[in-house]
């Protein structure tokens, strides 16, 4: 909301500044009226627009070294730290507060519109009416200007029996009446009451008005041809300063502006530059507000055999990175030993064995509740390098340091001494600069040794006994070649926090999710599949976070987890929705089939197919991913079995051993 609220009225004011200094000051009245109400119109279908340019990122795939702990980290944003700090949860009151002020005042104002309305159309039928041309002509009682309403002049009584109206005046208004200036105000007037807080819609109701005024004068000039008059004329009436509320008025701004406007000459040249002239300025508002540039990551395979003799970006980085480094290489597989400085291998080498270049790191702030937890809690927190207790860290400032990231740890892997189920790592200032800070920029050692083995051979000499590899490389079991990426994937548990998605009889569907994705995490043993989590815990997170998180790491597949809800109970089943608006549409397809199939083997639920929908994480996420419904919470068969603890263990296994049989893409 707030969003479009910011988008739109920067679009208003744009457009009317526009208006004040090109359009408004030339004789092209018809026009203005429109452009100032698709003016409104633009402003607010621009936040809703959004044009997606893909821009290829060349990168080159990470090596990445032998993981022996089943810990997965990741740096997390300051606006996360609710996911990884438990705390109470309490209702915040301060929107509803606000939304209630706004629609109580947004309420009555629109009572008084409506009651005016009202009061405009009695007096239209409480008082005796004179059919003029293609108007009616209200005759009331009391003292009045020529008014207009719809197709209804007002005018005084008297004034009309003793012909005290100039026959100009009946024009001007009828001008009002034929070219139906009432429904711009009533329409001005409503965007007034839901937008109240904003007021630009006042100066856009002014600017209408003189506007209609322009166009009512410009048709009596040409009609009677004698402007002293007329100007004389509007300049007696103005005297009672007389304004009638949803009406057009006669005196409406009879200024110097209306009086110059009379004799002003547009020529059809500059009428048509100034139009023209738009153009550019509706551009530069798509441009700003609706174009996004997304990087589409393009892999370069590190183990391909290509000779191309080309280098490319990240190859100029790793020449940085490794000059002057000699490389000792183990290659168990091409019976290869050997000790050479990295710029007598050759390219193919380089690309093969050094493809990881780290990036630079970017001073990570802690947040302050993380903080102030760590003084008072028995977390597991090292400063550089070293574990630290509460009471130690009570001697520093957060100030003190300049990174910190955190890592979550499965319960296999905690220890006595750390049964904690996150670890904390804090760099002071002073250690991030020395040890962190420029890292990116040269390798840090004088040699870097390359081991490329079997599996088998990597678990023997590598895990047991460590090997100092500064990287290792093995073949898998599963086909020859290079592994040179562990598999990742992105489980995503829906809803969350004050979220609750779909919900009957107390069970609900952020619940459902996060219990199959908690599964999915336990169950994995597999050392080849790495499995990220957007969340663990009962936490809300924005489906705009969601896609981000997807992003942050080099995804090869992302499941969002949800659960279905109908109004006709008799629909059940499971479904998987993709987009079919992404460079990864055909993939997403693909996989889609084949986890459709695996449900339909290993469950009970039937398949309903697969069907696209803009959902945003479908739209955003950089890789293949799937919506995944797994049932309809509506429907009782299907409630009974998600609901159940062989339900949410099938499912669980299921998606895991569908992810784990994956090749790589």
């Amino acid at each position: 909301m707030i969003d479009f609220i910011i988008k739109s009225s920067i679009s208003l004011t744009v457009l009317l500044g526009f208006y004040h200094l090109v359009l408004e000051r030339e004789k092209m009245h018809q026009f203005n009226r429109f452009y100032l109400l698709f003016s409104i119109v633009i402003s607010f279908m621009i936040p809703f627009f959004t044009f997606e340019i893909i821009k290829i990122v060349p990168i080159v795939q990470n090596m990445e070294p032998l993981n022996t702990s089943r810990i997965t980290s990741s740096l997390i944003p300051e606006n996360e730290i609710e996911n990884f700090i438990p705390k109470e949860e309490h209702i915040n009151l301060t929107p509803y507060i606000l939304w209630s002020l706004y629609g109580m005042i947004s309420f009555l104002l629109l009572l008084r519109f409506g009651k005016n309305i009202w009061k405009l159309i009695l007096k239209s039928k409480s008082n005796p009416i004179v059919k003029y041309k293609n108007a009616n002509l209200v005759l009331v009682e009391e003292k009045t200007l020529p008014h207009t309403f719809l197709n209804s002049i007002f005018i005084n009584f008297e004034d009309y029996n003793n012909r005290n109206i100039e026959d100009e005046l009946y024009t001007h208004e009828l001008v009002h009446v034929s070219q139906k200036h009432t429904l711009d105000i009533l329409c001005i007037e409503f965007l007034k009451v839901v937008f109240w807080f904003n007021p630009l819609f006042i100066l856009y109701k002014k600017a209408i008005q003189l506007n209609h005024e322009f166009l009512a004068d410009e048709v009596i000039v040409k009609t009677y041809d004698n402007i002293p008059f007329y100007q004389n004329l509007l300049l007696q009436k103005s005297n009672g300063n007389q304004t009638i509320y949803l009406a057009s008025n006669l005196n409406y701004l009879v200024t110097k502006k209306r009086l110059i406007m009379m004799t002003k000459n547009t020529s059809r040249k500059i009428a048509l530059y100034k139009k023209v002239a738009i153009v550019p300025i509706l551009a530069g508002l798509i441009y700003f507000f609706c174009i996004k540039v997304v990087a589409q990551e393009r892999i370069i395979n590190t183990n391909s055999k290509s000779t191309s003799s080309e280098l490319n970006d990240k190859d100029k980085i790793r020449d940085s990175y490794y000059k002057g480094v000699y490389v000792k290489i183990n290659d168990e597989k091409a019976n290869r030993k050997s000790v050479i400085l990295y710029e007598d291998l050759s390219l193919e080498d380089k690309r093969k064995y050094l493809s990881y270049t780290p990036e630079m790191m970017i001073e990570n702030e802690i947040p302050e509740p993380l903080f102030e937890k760590m003084k008072t809690k028995n977390l597991a927190v090292w400063i550089n390098g070293k574990v630290k207790t509460k009471e130690e860290i009570k001697k520093y400032k957060r100030t003190d340091f300049s990174y910190y990231h955190y890592s979550f740890v499965h319960k296999n892997a905690r220890s006595k001494r750390f049964p904690q189920e996150y670890q904390y790592t804090l760099y002071t200032k002073k250690y991030f600069d020395e040890n962190f800070k420029n890292n990116h920029l040269h390798f840090g050692g004088d040699t870097i040794k390359i081991y490329s083995v079997s599996y088998k051979s990597a678990l023997k000499n590598v895990v047991k006994p460590r090997t100092k590899a500064d990287t290792s490389v093995w073949v898998t079991k599963f086909k020859d070649g290079y592994n040179l990426k562990i598999k990742t994937i992105v489980i995503d548990a829906g809803h969350g926090g004050t979220d609750f998605g779909a919900s009957i009889d107390g069970i609900t569907e952020k619940a459902l999710t996060e219990i199959i994705s908690n599964k999915i995490q336990n169950m994995n043993d597999n050392a080849d599949l790495k499995i990220q989590f957007t969340r663990t815990n009962d936490s809300f997170i924005d489906v705009n976070e969601r896609a981000r998180i997807v992003n942050s790491y080099q995804t090869d597949l992302a499941i969002s987890l949800h659960f279905n809800f109908n109004k006709n109970i008799e629909a059940n089943g499971f479904e998987i929705y993709v987009s079919d608006n992404s460079p990864t549409s055909e993939k997403s397809k693909e996989l889609a089939n084949q986890l459709a199939t695996a449900i339909s083997n290993t469950t009970p639920l039937k398949n309903r197919g697969i069907k696209a929908a803009p959902f945003m994480i479908l739209k955003k996420s950089e890789c293949p991913t799937l919506v995944l419904e797994m049932g309809f919470l509506s429907n009782e068969k299907d409630k009974n079995y998600v609901n159940s603890e062989k339900g949410q263990t099938e499912l669980a296994q299921t998606i895991l051993s569908f992810i784990s049989r994956l090749k790589q893409y």
